[in-house]
């Protein structure tokens, strides 16, 4: 086996040597070609080069790759980037479209309540509602309007269209307004157009009952329903609601105020006649009194 391997290290080695020479000759013979300033050694030049460059462009695919792979990653930053920015604005947007869509309403309510047609006679304040008392058995809300504005208790109160309730207590800056739903309130109204009068009373429900009409048979459902202003507790002509009809058959009122959304309310300033001090002195003057007669003046 010692004997081989010493026989194979005599080959190798002068072939590697010779292998040495033969590729300096190479590059010295490509050194010298690319040095010799000749036409004809230009012409081989040229040949050499289109015949060698086409047929490296294997060798250019990975790198191609690798840039268009460096050059899209590049590409989705900035797409996660620009996305980042939209949902951002996005966001600001949708905010921007709330605040829009609040207050358009908000004025929509405010035209609607400037647009209402009452009695010229007739002045009202308009108050902001603050808060409502959060009961099932107490229909009401708080505006922040009081003494210090003349609010008077029992004053009437709308929105921009129709009748929401009355003054049911006031303070010195802020006002309570019991609502036409609550339990305890009860208005004269007249049914239109057939003239009908009834009352309508609350039931801590959203439609009120009618109560106390004189003929059923000439009120339908859709009929308009309007303050009478019998009792002077509120002005005649308010518009409350329409008559309908609930699955058990008695009449209610779809009230015509938006109850859901109640923010601006006018307090209706409206002062009833005077309350009577001396119910006698309409029907005559005060009866005399009689005379004193003494007793001992009839015996004689």
């Amino acid at each position: 086996m010692a004997k081989d391997r010493s026989q194979r290290d005599d080959y190798t080695t002068p072939l590697r040597r010779l292998l040495l020479g033969i590729v300096i000759l190479c590059l010295m013979g490509i050194f010298l070609v690319w040095r010799i300033d000749s036409p004809r050694v230009e012409r081989f030049r040229a040949q050499v080069v289109d015949a060698v460059v086409p047929s490296m462009e294997w060798a250019m695919v990975p790198v191609t790759a690798a840039v268009n792979l460096v050059r899209d990653f590049q590409s989705y930053q900035r797409l996660s980037e620009q996305n980042r920015e939209l949902r951002s604005e996005l966001r600001l947007m949708r905010a921007w479209k709330e605040a829009a869509l609040q207050l358009e309403q908000e004025n929509a309510r405010l035209l609607d309540l400037n647009n209402v047609r009452l009695d010229p006679r007739l002045t009202y304040i308009t108050g902001v509602v603050m808060a409502d008392s959060g009961s099932p058995f107490r229909q009401s809300v708080l505006l922040n309007v009081g003494a210090r504005d003349g609010i008077v208790d029992g004053w009437a109160t709308m929105d921009g269209i129709g009748l929401v309730g009355r003054i049911s207590g006031v303070g010195p800056d802020t006002a309570r307004v019991m609502l036409v739903t609550d339990a305890t309130s009860a208005i004269p109204a007249t049914i239109q157009p057939s003239g009908q009068t009834a009352l309508i009373k609350g039931d801590n429900n959203p439609t009120p009952v009618v109560e106390f009409l004189e003929n059923r048979e000439l009120v339908r459902p859709g009929d308009r329903v309007i303050t009478s202003g019998d009792g002077g507790v509120f002005p005649a002509g308010l518009l409350i609601g329409q008559i309908a009809a609930d699955p058990g058959g008695r009449l209610r009122v779809r009230l015509s105020a938006d109850f859901e959304r109640l923010e601006f309310l006018r307090v209706l300033r409206f002062h009833s006649a005077l309350p009577i001090q001396d119910p006698g002195g309409i029907v005559g003057p005060t009866r005399p009194e009689a005379a004193f007669v003494p007793d001992d003046v009839n015996d004689g």
